[in-house]
């Protein structure tokens, strides 16, 4: 007789175990590499594409200036320029020599063919629609119900009617890194097909893919190695692992490549969706969770490490928030629905997104690749960077200090640019650090492109794709001023910047010293005024009467609270 089967005591397996390998999509391209200009988006991409990459293709250096971008594809040399320098901040290889290329030396850089290819590829990706905040209530809480616009609501457009009435949210990351590789899984082929090279095979004409062809994919996606991540793309691939570093790679046909990453993918994607309803059915954690906004608090709003994902600021509602470089772990930052407060984010970063803010300052200290605002309103926004975009903002104010022309793009209104106003110790270090030249500032130079975005996924009104967004105004130079960042931590900076570093034009520096010379001559009248001291001890408390009024009016006792609080 057979001996009883004892039952087994051993775990269960892991039901769903992490795939070896984890595609991700690049984020950048997505989030800061999309351009609404309509001659950018082709129907059939590959039939546009092929044909540029034919006739580029003879260049003995595959590089492509604004010239032949323009002349391509029958854009003005703004929109080249544009395109050039947009790819350039979102580019996967920071060896590239048009990453570090001076402003003057972008057109004799160029581009690499195979990146633009891709770059413009992509112009045909629709973003994911917005979510709706899981608590309602805490976001009408925060976010203002009346503006100084509702009574033009019934002569806007219907494009400007949508977007007034709605409050949006951010996609969760996952989510939008699902969409994302979806987007890339239905267009592989297509893609993979664009970085091809023919060889002949017996008599006939086989596309197949180099290993430096392969490394372009770099410019889209990215491998998770058993959760190493920044693993090289050719040493991800099983076809190019174990190539010998002095032998040239042999190529691979396109099938082999095509097969292997679209099964990648799938698996990829189905353990994101795993993961996503392992975070619904689960206690909420990680940068997908959203704060409470009537609970966030400069301690309590989230603020999220990660080494591939942005750290994300969210919900900070009536008070200050502060992050120092020593408080972030990478070099990404996204502010997110945050209200009524000032957010001060001193720090080297290479990508910055705010998103969704209202009647706040935000302080971002030196951006070097791209920075998007994207549906604040009445927001004061100070910056160093390289690059910025602005989007369907109203009633904002932006104080710039970048090297590149400022975009302006969808449906904005009110919009107001000044000179760059502030200054913090370590402001110039981390400037040098990620690439910000402080001679060069075209803050009033802004280039206004398409007042729909056509990569959002809403339906827009017929006629409206060609329409231009509304463009900056200055500010008046007698309304600038200086902004005074509070020493948070004295003693703890190290830095060497005692002034604003970006040099005032002419109109903004007189209104400065004039207002700094009336403000001395009253304190010189006040203190020769013959006052006896009981009238100077009245005298005093007015003053102080109506800055207590003015602090509470403007809301700037919050932060004399912050700084009474640390």
């Amino acid at each position: 007789m057979a001996d009883p089967i004892e039952p087994s005591t051993s775990p269960d397996p892991n039901p769903n175990p992490i795939p070896a390998t984890i595609i991700h999509p690049r984020r950048e391209p997505f989030d800061h590499g999309l351009i609404p200009i309509q001659k950018l988006i082709f129907n059939d991409p590959v039939e546009a594409l092929t044909p540029l990459k034919q006739k580029l293709a003879s260049s003995s250096t595959q590089r492509v200036d604004s010239a032949a971008v323009a002349e391509l594809l029958q854009i003005s040399s703004d929109h080249a320029r544009l395109v050039i320098e947009t790819l350039a901040s979102v580019l996967h290889s920071e060896i590239d020599p048009l990453v570090a290329a001076r402003p003057v030396d972008v057109d004799s850089v160029g581009a690499d063919l195979r990146d633009l290819i891709l770059f413009l590829y992509i112009q045909s990706y629709k973003r994911l629609l917005p979510r709706s905040h899981k608590d309602p209530a805490a976001v009408a809480d925060v976010w203002p119900s009346t503006s100084a616009f509702d009574g033009y609501l019934s002569a806007l457009s219907p494009l400007q009617l949508v977007r007034s009435n709605s409050r949006r949210f951010m996609p969760s990351p996952t989510d939008e890194e699902a969409h994302q590789l979806s987007f890339l899984q239905k267009h592989l082929a297509n893609i993979l097909s664009l970085l091809s090279e023919p060889v002949e095979v017996e008599g006939e004409e086989s596309p197949v893919l180099t290993m430096e062809g392969f490394e372009h994919l770099g410019f889209l996606i990215q491998f998770d190695d058993k959760g190493s991540e920044g693993v090289p793309l050719s040493q991800a691939a099983p076809f190019f692992a174990n190539s010998d570093p002095d032998m040239p790679a042999v190529p691979v046909p396109v099938s082999q490549v095509h097969d292997w990453l679209l099964q990648t993918i799938a698996s990829s994607l189905e353990h994101f969706t795993e993961k996503a309803l392992a975070k619904e059915n689960g206690p909420s954690s990680g940068s997908d969770q959203d704060v409470t906004m009537a609970d966030a608090s400069p301690r309590s709003a989230k603020a999220l490490p990660s080494v591939r994902s942005p750290c994300i600021i969210e919900g900070v509602s009536k008070s200050s928030y502060v992050k120092q470089a020593s408080d972030i772990n990478n070099s990404s930052v996204k502010v997110i629905n945050c209200h009524d407060s000032t957010i001060y984010i001193l720090a080297p970063l290479r990508y910055a997104v705010i998103y969704g803010c209202s009647d706040a300052t935000i302080v971002l200290g030196a951006v070097g690749k791209a920075v998007r605002v994207e549906h604040c309103e009445r927001v004061h926004v100070i910056i160093a960077a390289k690059r910025v975009c602005i989007a369907n903002c109203r009633e904002c104010v932006f104080f710039l200090g970048v090297n590149q022309r400022p975009l302006v793009l969808g449906d904005n209104h009110k919009l107001q640019v000044a000179p760059y106003n502030t200054y913090y110790s370590q402001l110039e270090e981390h400037m040098t650090e990620v690439g910000i030249v402080s001679t060069i500032n075209r803050w009033d130079e802004a280039l206004p492109v398409g007042a729909v975005d056509p990569h959002d996924s809403f339906s827009h009104p017929a006629g409206v794709s060609d329409a231009q967004a509304e463009s900056t105004t200055r500010l008046d130079p007698d309304q600038f001023t200086n902004f005074l960042i509070p020493n948070w931590f004295e003693g703890a900076s190290t830095g060497s910047t005692k002034d604003n570093p970006f040099p005032l034009p002419d109109a903004y520096l007189t209104s400065q010293q004039r207002n700094q010379n009336n403000l001395s001559e009253i304190k010189q009248i006040l203190r020769e005024a013959p006052l006896e001291e009981n009238r100077k001890r009245e005298l005093s408390s007015a003053l102080h009467v109506y800055f207590r009024d003015w602090l509470y009016a403007s809301g700037n006792i919050r932060q004399l609270y912050c700084l009474q609080g640390d």
